[in-house]
């Protein structure tokens, strides 16, 4: 493999996208992303027929290799890769030869050396995916890495925001809660800033990055510590999840009180009744929503769920497209 090979990220394929691999959306333009979510309105059509099964990616072989746990992003992928009939193989680091000391370069040389086409990353280091695309010549989709990007998360969430309010433009976005560790914030904050809408975040100070200008080119997102600021005027509030994993420490001093200053309740949907809740999952009821929040028919949070699936169909058929045509 040649390094111009290795670096090839942004050469177009067939399907319209100037990148070769998802790695983040930083970088991506709007018309990328509008591209993405209308072929994931289209996919969206298969899911919904009786048979929800497309030859389009037959012969394209699918590697999965996720060192995180993970439910709803892998089986999204999974369900994907099926729907489009493309062969799909499943690695988990336990179990394998990682447990013995196989370096991500080697594990991934090695799999790719049995003839795969695309590569699904999730990592617990940021840049995990950016590396990957340095050892293997497969097409690689970033499904998340440490505290980085998460693409098709932020993508799901930008199409079901639009499902509900329509352009994403001018819309009013908060986002709330652990946003320093948050990769899925990372990747809304980029995605949704380059379709023109508005992008605020809140949390308390600790969990409210360092160094916003990396986040906020331009100083283009608002940052507010009071819960009530942040919901006035949105059209959406994105609750994340408070990631203790990350965290090494405490940041805030308890759940409960993290819930009374920042927790979105059933007072705040009476207070502003156009406001649409939601959070990527898993939520931890009581804590980041009231767990009447979480069953409110304004908790859009299942919606989120259904449309990763045609999500990820589309950036699928969309980096495999030069692929489908050989």
């Amino acid at each position: 493999m040649t390094e111009s090979t290795a670096h090839s990220e942004n050469q177009p394929t067939e399907g319209g996208l100037k990148h070769r691999h998802l790695l983040g959306l930083e970088g991506y333009s709007a018309g990328e992303i509008h591209l993405i979510l209308e072929t994931a309105r289209q996919f969206r059509d298969v899911l919904d027929r009786p048979i929800r099964r497309v030859p389009t990616l037959r012969g394209i072989t699918v590697v999965n290799l996720f060192f995180e746990p993970s439910t709803r992003t892998r089986i999204s992928f999974e369900l994907a890769e099926k729907r489009l009939s493309a062969d799909t193989v499943n690695f988990t680091a336990s179990g394998s030869s990682v447990s013995k000391g196989e370096t991500l370069k080697d594990t991934a040389q090695n799999i790719e050396a049995m003839k795969i086409d695309m590569v699904v990353l999730r990592h617990v280091s940021a840049g995990a995916p950016h590396f990957l695309t340095r050892c293997v010549d497969a097409v690689v989709i970033n499904a998340g890495d440490g505290a980085h990007e998460h693409p098709t998360q932020a993508l799901l969430d930008m199409l079901t925001i639009s499902d509900h309010l329509g352009s994403l433009e001018g819309r009013n976005i908060s986002i709330i809660g652990d946003i320093l560790h948050s990769r899925v914030a990372r990747s809304n904050i980029h995605g949704l800033l380059a379709v023109g809408a508005n992008v605020t975040i809140c949390g308390p100070n600790p969990l409210l990055p360092r160094h916003l200008e990396e986040m906020s080119p331009n100083g283009r997102v608002r940052v507010t510590h009071r819960l009530d600021e942040a919901l006035e005027g949105a059209d959406v509030a994105m609750a994340l999840r408070i990631q203790m994993e990350r965290q090494g420490r405490n940041l805030f001093p308890s759940t409960r009180e993290y819930h009374e200053q920042y927790g979105i309740r059933l007072e705040h949907l009476d207070r502003y009744p156009d406001l649409l809740v939601m959070h990527p999952g898993p939520v931890n009821r009581g804590v980041e929503l009231a767990s009447e929040v979480v069953d409110h028919e304004r908790a859009v949070i299942l919606n989120q769920v259904t449309n990763g699936v045609a999500v990820r169909m589309a950036v699928l058929y969309l980096l495999s497209g030069s692929r489908v045509a050989e």
